[in-house]
């Protein structure tokens, strides 16, 4: 396509829309830090003490919002003012995915139950479309969304923050440090699926996909997960340890630690902070995916972090270890 700005449908207008609207498109920060959850936004994206009209997270230029919709009207409206009422408010979600480049779905704190009604009247008109973390509630749904995205030669994407932010990048490239990697262990937020989904992310990021099997026990879904890479040796041999229902954490921060023999390193925090640089990066990946037509990740990447969790839940109900290949 040609380099003009890429039209963008937003389907929901949660925290997250805004989260990402503002790295994408003008606004007033003004109004954005008095309307509803615009002022959450702005906490973390407008940070500079003596002008706080300057936007302290980067923003990545080529997007336009088109158009917004939310099962709430009030909630579309107060989007389309926040970004200066460019975008149309549309009556319906399908709506959304009519005359735009890229159908774009966020879910700052949902369990992606509501993902595959959403994202199929897109994919059926061949939008590149992106899904926010979860990108589904189970593995089935999951399986249906990229099903139809590949049926329809459309590209889609479906990731965490987590699994951008470049201070998780750095942190992974300093395991070379204690190589060979024995052990892992991430304290990530628990109690809902949206955290525990950032939780397994993170681990992607930093030690890598290819997870074979899962134990998983706690008083809560998901609680404490036990991934086992299979003896792989790039990767922690002896597993890695899923801390998801943990206690309370700095502005959501994940906290990241590596052993070896050799001795062992640990992250600093991962938080609401550090965020916005991952979704700005998913945002470039984004704008390569529209003009290429190619999904930056593979369909087995995206769609791993939702089997670790239906293999989770089984091994959790069970009390043994469960091998993804039963997920789903």
């Amino acid at each position: 396509m040609s380099l003009r700005k890429i039209r963008v449908g937003m389907v929901g207008c949660d925290l997250h829309a805004l989260y990402y609207g503002v790295q994408m498109e003008r606004h007033d920060p003004s109004v954005l830090r008095s309307l509803g959850r615009g002022q959450a936004a702005f906490f973390y994206h407008y940070l500079n003490y003596n002008d706080a009209t300057r936007l302290t997270s980067p923003f990545v230029s080529g997007f336009t919002l088109a158009k917004v919709w939310d099962p709430d009207p009030h909630a579309a409206e107060t989007a389309s003012t926040i970004f200066g009422g460019k975008p149309q408010v549309c009556e319906t979600f399908v709506e959304c995915s009519d005359d735009v480049d890229l159908v774009f779905i966020p879910d700052c704190n949902g369990d992606g139950s509501g993902h595959l009604e959403l994202a199929t009247p897109g994919l059926r008109k061949r939008v590149p479309t992106f899904v926010d973390k979860p990108l589904a509630d189970n593995l089935k749904a999951a399986r249906a969304i990229v099903a139809l995205a590949r049926r329809q030669r459309t590209p889609l994407l479906s990731l965490s923050m987590l699994r951008t932010v470049p201070q998780a990048a750095r942190f992974r490239d300093r395991l070379q440090e204690i190589a060979p990697v024995g052990f892992g262990s991430i304290k990530g937020p628990g109690g809902t699926l949206a955290g525990s989904i950032h939780t397994i992310s993170l681990a992607q990021h930093v030690f890598g996909p290819g997870v074979q099997a899962v134990d998983c026990m706690g008083p809560s879904e998901l609680a404490y997960l036990h991934l086992d890479y299979g003896g792989r040796l790039d990767r922690p041999t002896a597993g890695l340890m899923l801390n998801c229902e943990s206690g309370p954490t700095y502005h959501c921060s994940l906290y990241v630690s590596a052993f070896s023999a050799q001795g062992a390193i640990h992250s600093g925090q991962i938080g609401d902070f550090e965020f916005p640089w991952g979704a700005a990066e998913i945002l470039r990946l984004l704008k390569r995916m529209v003009r290429t037509g190619r999904s930056p990740f593979s369909d087995e990447e995206m769609l791993e972090p939702l089997a670790i969790a239906d293999a989770g839940r089984l091994a959790q109900q069970t009390g043994r270890r469960v091998a993804l290949s039963e997920a789903g």
